[in-house]
């Protein structure tokens, strides 16, 4: 059975299955990833920015004897600016009979109803996703990798030092769950600058924030969502510029795996060896800030050759290709109605 699924009203014991079936996925498909915890889950699936709306649906197993029915799949679908941006989940025992395909579905005929006119999704290479998603009808539209850096294996002397060899004129700051107000304006225009010389072709299915106010709220829904931001930037002491920036996020649903969003230079500021400064610098307060913290994961695209010797120098080893793949809504509606 399936039906539209509310995460703020959902019972604790709905929660725990669907944990049991994300866990269940992640076993199959990346036994290198940490198990997801049940801390937070609720806000992770539930919480998003203004503007935005996540409309989810579950598949049930019937109930029998009184037991709690058991979530065997799960689809959302987050409605943001001009596109839809999807997530399957389908526990591997009941894979191949045709339930991430009705799912998928139901999701694609209720954007179509809402107006949207494509859909995306993130596809990790080396998994089944990759043939489901080809077969229903989506292209692939970008590919990057994922990295994996092991805490375990850093020489933590050497990075100490290089966290600290910033270039003269310049100053770097590490500011615990975000910039500070009086920062924002000027850390939103080196992320809006790194948007316009971006020609990566991305779909933007991670979105950043360019314009301080929606900085703000995105900051915000990140710490609702159980998610801690960890910001270093460099400041050119001159004219106050935020020369350069890096954030990683700390999920409170797996600890012991940071995500690293943006890493950004200014343009005028390239060619310094900021990026591996501040970046140097984030690992070393993280090792103090989050002592249970064993890996942090990166992604880059190949063609971002800086960026990927950067990280290769800290440590981070190539761990999978990462895609995004999109669709035509009434395309799609259509081919999966055949």
């Amino acid at each position: 059975m399936v039906r539209e699924w509310d995460p703020w009203t959902a019972s604790s014991d709905e929660i725990r299955s669907l944990l049991d079936t994300l866990n269940a996925a992640y076993a199959t498909d990346l036994p290198e990833d940490p198990l997801w915890q049940e801390t937070s889950l609720r806000e992770y699936l539930a919480e998003v920015m203004p503007g935005q709306r996540r409309i989810c649906w579950i598949a049930e197993e019937p109930a029998e004897d009184g037991a709690s029915a058991r979530i065997l799949g799960h689809v959302n679908v987050l409605l943001l600016g001009d596109i839809g941006v999807l997530e399957v989940l389908v526990h591997p025992e009941v894979r191949r009979r045709g339930l991430g395909r009705k799912l998928l579905s139901i999701a694609a005929r209720r954007s179509y109803q809402e107006g949207f006119q494509s859909l995306g999704v993130e596809v990790v290479g080396d998994t089944p996703a990759v043939g489901f998603y080809e077969a229903c009808g989506f292209s692939r539209e970008y590919m990057e990798t994922r990295s994996v850096l092991r805490l375990s294996t850093v020489d933590w002397t050497a990075l100490d030092k290089l966290g600290t060899g910033i270039a003269p004129g310049y100053r770097v700051e590490y500011y615990p769950g975000g910039p500070p107000d009086e920062l924002i304006e000027a850390y939103a225009r080196a992320k809006a600058e790194s948007r316009d010389l971006d020609d990566g072709g991305d779909l933007d299915l991670r979105p950043s924030s360019y314009e301080p106010e929606r900085l703000r709220d995105s900051l915000d829904c990140l710490h609702r969502r159980g998610m801690k931001p960890y910001i270093v930037l460099a400041l050119h002491e001159q004219s106050g510029e935020v020369a350069a920036l890096t954030e990683v996020v700390v999920p409170a649903q797996h600890p012991t795996r940071a995500d690293q969003y943006d890493t950004i230079v200014g343009q005028r500021h390239r060619g310094l060896g900021i990026e591996r400064v501040i970046k140097a610098r984030m690992l070393v307060e993280l090792r103090s800030a989050e002592p249970h913290l064993a890996e942090v994961q990166t992604w880059n695209a190949q063609a971002n050759d800086g960026m990927v010797k950067v990280n290769a120098e800290l440590g981070f080893l190539p761990d999978r290709d990462w895609c995004e793949y999109g669709a035509d809504v009434g395309a799609l509606v259509h081919h999966l109605d055949q």
